[in-house]
């Protein structure tokens, strides 16, 4: 958060085990990114592709991500504009990708406590999630490296950067 007025940001409450196939539907896997999106969370919340905005957050249950190793499962979600996702635990490979393609995944155990519609500020400096009643959730920690690259839009992006600064990609 800023010190002026914070960004307040949408949720989308979603349940547990969110799988890949949610989010890019196999069906739609030859159309690519472009084609898959429109198609992101048809099963579970068929409006969503169409009515989510940029900066929108999804807030959901535990073990979202699982499924398959599909990178366009969190490419749909960058391509729609979701600001991050919020949820008790992540599948690992999923949470892997999410970060490479620069989408910030918070951890929260309470995550089940946020309400569809209501709107949040994430302070990334502290991590944690501020509700419009002054409630306040905790998110696990996050190693700097991975917000680094969340700021620097995926790692590509991030990369791209470093060499263009002349710096060694490891440094």
């Amino acid at each position: 958060m800023s010190a002026s007025q914070p960004t307040l940001h949408k949720v989308w409450r979603l349940g547990a085990d969110i799988d890949t196939d949610q989010l890019a539907p196999g069906a739609y896997m030859k159309l690519g990114i472009e084609g898959i999106a429109p198609h992101c969370l048809e099963a579970v919340r068929p409006e969503f592709a169409a009515s989510v905005q940029p900066g929108d957050v999804i807030a959901a249950g535990p073990s979202f991500g699982i499924g398959s190793s599909r990178e366009q499962a969190a490419a749909a979600l960058v391509k729609l504009g979701v600001r991050a996702v919020i949820a008790p635990s992540f599948s690992g490979l999923f949470f892997r990708n999410a970060f490479n393609l620069g989408l910030l995944l918070l951890t929260c155990r309470d995550a089940g406590q946020l309400v569809d519609g209501e709107r949040i500020a994430l302070d990334l400096q502290r991590l944690q999630l501020h509700r419009a009643d002054g409630g306040v959730l905790a998110c696990d920690p996050i190693p700097a490296f991975l917000l680094d690259m969340v700021r620097a839009g995926g790692l590509v992006n991030q990369l791209r950067r470093k060499l263009q600064a002349g710096r060694s990609p490891s440094a």
